[in-house]
C-alpha cells in the first residue's frame, strides 16, 4: 500500500498557506478532507492507498479572501496515478493567478 501526503506554499507571499479545505478523492468519491495547518501542510489526509487513479481538490478562494486578496482560481483540481508501493507526496506551489505542482518525495 502507498501513502500521500500534500503541502501548499503561497509563492506571492514566501509562505505556507494554512486554512485550505484538501479534499482526496477516487472515481469521484470523497476519501477524506482535511485543512492545511500553519505549516501548510494536510495532515491525515490518507492512511494506506491502493494503486489507481486519485484527485486532490484545492479550495483555494477562501483563502485568498481571508488574506485581502482576490484570486482567478476557485478550485484547484489535481489528478494523478499510484503505480507503487512507496510515499507520494503532492505538493502545490499556489500564487494568486497561477499555480505549480510536481512529484516530491
Amino acid at each position: 500500500m502507498s501513502t500521500l501526503s500534500t503541502h501548499i506554499l503561497d509563492t506571492s507571499l514566501g509562505k505556507p498557506a494554512a486554512a485550505i479545505r484538501v479534499t482526496l478523492l477516487r472515481g469521484g468519491e470523497v476519501i477524506s478532507e482535511a485543512t492545511t495547518d500553519a505549516d501548510g501542510r494536510a495532515k491525515d489526509l490518507a492512511g494506506t492507498m491502493e494503486a489507481g487513479e486519485y484527485s486532490l481538490r484545492f479550495e483555494v478562494l477562501p483563502y485568498f479572501r481571508a488574506t485581502g486578496r482576490e484570486g482567478f482560481y476557485r478550485v484547484i483540481t489535481i489528478d494523478f496515478v499510484i503505480r507503487a508501493d512507496e510515499h507520494y507526496h503532492v505538493p502545490l506551489l499556489l500564487n494568486p493567478f497561477g499555480y505549480s505542482t510536481y512529484r516530491g518525495s
